[in-house]
């Protein structure tokens, strides 16, 4: 079952109050990365976007809802690649984890500022 944790966060969805989870299975593969990442920081990357959502359309990672990725840094300054799935009424995290520069330069090419 899910982890749910309700936290204040801006949301391309409207919303500022919504539900983050993040499975077991994601939490343990996060928290292995080196570095690993946290929680908190994927929560400050929401609050500290500043680039509109792209959307994650490759075969293999099709999901229903769409699932969408964004970069932003912690308050710390680190730039994390988020990748999610927005429902109605939480946000569930599939991915995150420390954005190549290759990454982030194509991310700032193609997406728009807010």
């Amino acid at each position: 079952m899910p982890i749910l944790v309700q936290r204040t966060v801006q949301s391309s969805l409207g919303k500022e109050c919504m539900k983050l989870t993040i499975s077991p299975y994601v939490r343990d593969k996060i928290a292995n990365k080196t570095p690993p990442v946290s929680e908190t920081e994927i929560l400050q990357c929401f609050a500290n976007r500043d680039y509109c959502d792209l959307i994650d359309n490759r075969a293999e990672h099709r999901t229903n809802p769409i699932t969408r990725w964004f970069i932003a840094q912690t308050d710390f300054g680190r730039k994390l690649k988020i990748a999610y799935m927005p429902f109605e009424d939480a946000v569930v995290i599939k991915s995150a984890y420390d954005a190549k520069l290759e990454l982030q330069q194509m991310y700032y090419r193609v997406s728009r500022p807010l």
